[in-house]
């Protein structure tokens, strides 16, 4: 690793030690990204509503029709999973990082935490939903973020551009994007950004300014173009990637007011169970749509966003009542045990 590790594995809890505000590697977790995973978490379930409950298939965006399509294709289609993809290349790094400081052989629990999740997607594909994108991320992960910890940090710094710009070039295609996105968190990480990621709130508010300025004419021509052709899927994508830094930098400008312990108790929640909330989210989906009549794209505008609200507040007060009691969700615990080969503590001391 190129990037300076301020820890050392004397100072380091054991992975199955103590402390309550860790990550599964055992660092202190970083409020922040808690805070903008949950967001993303609750932007992902309002863009999936329709396609899990349509066939239990994967439906890719449609057509702005109505009202309702016009906003979820402005600001909902595609504008959280970037945030996701970036997120799981951060932690990604982040637990490399730590796993390094405590073990002569810190990729092979990599590994394994990459295969525990494709384990994990691939029974939700074929279980419940053939839109799951866990098992996108585990396959990704395995044969691009991998082998990029052999790299020195500038080549994923420069490759990470170049896997988004082929896939906006390509029509914005999703492994490439993931690709990209991926090796940017780890960048992000192995540079140091992510140390001092609330250290000021001018360097967000200055890049999502300018995020917000160049996405606007992009807006526009996704309304424009035919849904059809590839033009539609290049101005979806390239508008997804720039709100979705819309949002994550106004998040963290956000973060640096009076209102951060309120974005901390609204969505951190939500992010540190982000794994057991996705999952179970599809199964509390389906199961709203057998109270809905018709097929999705007949529902009346308000039930999309009254079923992922419900879901979503089911989710957060389990969230909130399981941490006070546990370190980490069940699902989040099952995969750091499966991580770090040993049984890690669930219940708070």
């Amino acid at each position: 690793m190129h990037r300076e590790n301020p820890t050392s594995p004397a100072t380091l809890p054991r992975p199955g030690g103590t402390g309550h505000a860790t990550t599964s590697a055992g660092r202190p977790r970083i409020a922040a990204l808690d805070v903008v995973r949950g967001f993303a978490l609750c932007g992902i379930l309002l863009a999936n509503v329709q396609p899990i409950a349509a066939t239990g298939a994967f439906v890719a965006p449609s057509a702005p029709g109505g009202s309702e399509a016009v906003w979820l294709g402005l600001l909902v289609e595609q504008r959280f999973f970037p945030i996701f993809s970036l997120l799981f290349g951060v932690g990604f790094s982040l637990l490399l990082d730590s796993a390094a400081a405590r073990t002569a052989r810190p990729r092979v629990v990599l590994l394994r935490r990459l295969l525990v999740l494709l384990a994990l997607g691939v029974a939700h594909f074929v279980l419940l939903w053939q839109g799951d994108i866990l098992s996108t991320y585990a396959v990704v992960g395995l044969l691009v973020l991998l082998p990029s910890t052999w790299l020195p940090r500038l080549a994923v710094a420069a490759l990470a551009p170049a896997f988004v710009a082929l896939s906006l070039l390509v029509g914005g295609d999703r492994f490439a994007l993931i690709a990209g996105l991926f090796l940017l968190g780890s960048a992000l990480v192995r540079y140091g950004v992510i140390d001092r990621l609330e250290q000021s709130a001018r360097v967000p508010a200055t890049l999502g300014l300018v995020l917000a300025v160049a996405a606007a004419p992009v807006l526009w021509l996704q309304t424009r173009f035919d849904t059809a052709g590839r033009g539609f899927s290049i101005a979806l994508a390239g508008a997804g990637l720039l709100i979705a830094g819309v949002y994550v930098c106004a998040l963290l400008v956000v973060l640096r007011t009076p209102l951060r312990p309120v974005l901390r108790a609204v969505f951190a929640p939500l992010g540190r169970m982000a794994l057991t909330n996705y999952l179970s989210a599809t199964v509390l989906v389906l199961a709203a749509s057998r109270a809905l009549d018709g097929p999705p794209h007949t529902w009346p505008a308000s039930a999309v966003p009254l079923i992922a609200g419900g879901i979503l507040a089911v989710q957060w007060v389990w969230s909130t009542l399981w941490l006070r009691r546990y370190r980490q969700g069940p699902l989040e615990w099952l995969w750091r045990w499966a991580t770090w080969a040993r049984r890690p503590p669930l219940r708070r001391e």
